[in-house]
């Protein structure tokens, strides 16, 4: 039981680290950022800009790579006008620091305090993806973004984790709980849940659970055969995604 408590990161976790001095590189205006919540920790992170923004999505990726590679998904949001930022979680690309739920979630609340001296925080969408929804959902939860947007959420992290770690004693060692059932009761803006019929990580189950909560601040949207990776690539996830965005 020992042993699972200290090996359960590199199954939940599957990062990609960066050297301090790699260069990202994106055919759009963007800039590199880092946000220091506490000492020795550093949150790195990139901010695609438009001209006369409507707004800004803080976008929170999934439990692999790093945002070199999620930045391209930013193109999906300023082309409708918005500017973006995606951060790094503790020891993802450029982002340093020890790992823990409540420091990731304190890092994220920093980031987005920060962000709220930049923008006002009624033009601020969060955006959660698959392990990213459950940041977001604790942040629309304490704060007053706009709106809430999951895609691929999890009803709790540790279902996912029972799922597909059985041979982990869950209840006693599980380190990341991740409880979006419970943050979720608290959001006041409303949410819009993105999620593939044919999900085979996250079952579609977890998303209809969620919005069971509150039926009138929730909105699930089925992205009919869609998976958990390649929403992206549905014509109706963009428009979806433009409906939503529109002002």
């Amino acid at each position: 039981m020992v042993i699972a408590y200290f090996i359960q990161e590199k199954f939940i976790f599957k990062p990609e680290k960066l050297a301090a001095d790699f260069e990202f590189k994106y055919d759009a205006p963007f800039k590199e950022i880092s946000f220091q919540p506490e000492p020795g920790v550093t949150i790195s992170g990139i901010h695609f800009h438009v001209k006369k923004p409507h707004g800004l999505i803080l976008y929170f990726h999934g439990n692999t790579r790093s945002i070199k590679g999620w930045g391209k998904y930013a193109r999906d949001f300023f082309r409708f006008g918005y500017d973006v930022v995606l951060v790094d979680y503790r020891g993802f690309g450029k982002s340093i620091g020890k790992r823990s739920e409540q420091a990731m979630l304190n890092d994220m609340q920093f980031v987005y305090d920060q962000l709220c001296l930049q923008y006002p925080e009624d033009h601020i969408l969060v955006y959660g993806r698959s392990m990213g929804s459950g940041f977001a959902t604790k942040l629309a939860a304490d704060n007053l973004p706009r709106y809430l947007i999951l895609d691929a959420p999890y009803y709790s992290f540790r279902k996912v984790v029972e799922r597909f770690l059985p041979f982990l004693p869950i209840r006693f060692v599980l380190r990341y709980h991740l409880r979006t059932d419970q943050w979720i009761e608290n959001v006041k803006c409303h949410t819009y849940i993105l999620h593939g019929t044919k999900d085979r990580l996250i079952p579609l189950a977890h998303s209809e659970r969620l919005q069971q909560i509150n039926p009138r601040r929730i909105t699930l949207i089925r992205i009919h055969g869609g998976g958990h990776n390649n929403l992206p690539s549905f014509p109706e996830y963009h428009n979806f995604i433009r409906d939503i965005l529109k002002v």
